[in-house]
């Protein structure tokens, strides 16, 4: 189970959700990037899922402590959105987690949606992360540092997203190959935007949902081990 906690941030305090694996040694951490709604019970089940796979898991609460209960709500949290102020929480999260007791000191970034094109700007951006894992969310390559980008990323979109063009991804791939990076993408052929969320069933795509997950710890196992 996850709890909530206050960690000091680059803007004095951020609140957030924080799990711990069983035991008492010295792990990886992951911090988890939410959607656009914000940190509710689905977060927080991924952020225990993160910790039951033995991770010590934080994910920042980026939207100050409102939730949204529908699209609606999250549009209009959106419309007043620091993009910029959120990476750089996610990388006060980053900072804070290593300094942990049971932190190894490797920490890996997972965002979804809006997580997801926060987790590549962090990639960018944010400095000491091991890996990235960007799901369904991307940034214009042009907003980018592509130099600073050394981190090894995971990224998973599917072929018909009205937020997310393909395209768009395969262009930074190559981009990142060209400088001699790393970046594996998946596509889910059969699944639509927010195939891993499971508060929506419309979009919720198991097959889908089931291979990225396994995707995701198998990369953070190779990456953060």
């Amino acid at each position: 189970m996850s709890k909530h906690i206050e960690f000091a941030s680059r803007t004095g305090t951020c609140g957030g959700e924080l799990a711990e694996p069983e035991g008492t040694a010295k792990v990886a951490a992951v911090v988890v990037v939410h959607d656009w709604r914000g940190i509710d019970d689905e977060m927080r089940a991924k952020v225990s899922r993160f910790a039951r796979e033995g991770f010590l898991v934080l994910a920042p609460d980026l939207h100050r402590g409102k939730v949204a209960t529908n699209d609606e709500e999250a549009q209009r949290l959106m419309s007043a959105f620091d993009f910029a102020g959120a990476v750089g929480e996610i990388g006060s999260a980053v900072e804070w987690i290593k300094k942990q007791p049971r932190s190894s000191g490797k920490v890996g970034v997972v965002g979804f949606s809006l997580g997801g094109a926060l987790t590549f700007a962090a990639a960018s951006f944010v400095p000491g992360i091991s890996c990235a894992i960007p799901f369904y969310g991307v940034v214009e390559t042009s907003r980018l540092d592509l130099d600073k980008m050394t981190a090894p990323i995971q990224a998973h979109f599917v072929p018909n997203d009205d937020w997310v063009s393909p395209d768009k991804v395969r262009q930074l791939q190559e981009a990142l190959e060209a400088r001699g990076r790393s970046m594996d993408l998946h596509v889910y052929e059969e699944a639509r935007h927010s195939f891993m969320g499971e508060r929506n069933r419309a979009t919720y795509h198991e097959l889908s949902a089931n291979k990225a997950w396994e995707r995701a710890l198998s990369f953070l196992h190779r990456h953060l081990g």
